[in-house]
């Protein structure tokens, strides 16, 4: 089984969100593949949000011009909704860490969080980009 299937990185996102009015953790591909969830939410939600949120990575990404160069690299994406944020950073080559929280997070706590479970756990979260999308032939 992989990953996705077994959720067995699902345990450290939960870490995330330990942090008061954070609500639900993900970790995604590039492509909009679900790699892990958080327990609170259900595999179905966390694979659409996922698919959702590999393109807002895109739209950030493609957006860098707008901040002096298309080279800047995209680093994270900040949403905000009336009730709420979700919080999208890299973590590592063709990965993404999201994390949605309430009104009243500590925004600086749970962006830290992120970056510090990005930082210690480096090559687990990485996704490589897929090079096999051929036929099952």
């Amino acid at each position: 089984m992989t990953e996705s299937t077994t959720n067995e990185l699902g345990w450290m996102l939960d870490e995330v969100l330990r942090v008061p009015e954070a609500l639900h953790a993900i970790l995604l591909s590039a492509d909009g593949m679900l790699r892990a969830h958080s327990a609170e939410i259900g595999r179905d939600d966390a694979e659409r949000l996922a698919a959702g949120l590999s393109g807002v990575q895109s739209i950030s990404r493609s957006t860098a011009e707008f901040c002096g160069s298309a080279d800047t690299p995209w680093q994270q994406t900040l949403i905000e909704f009336a009730h709420g944020y979700v919080f999208l950073v890299a973590a590592g080559e063709g990965a993404y860490l999201a994390v949605s929280t309430t009104e009243n997070v500590d925004m600086e706590a749970v962006t830290y969080r992120m970056h510090k479970l990005v930082d210690r756990l480096g090559r687990e979260l990485t996704s490589p980009v897929r090079t096999d999308t051929g036929s099952f032939l």
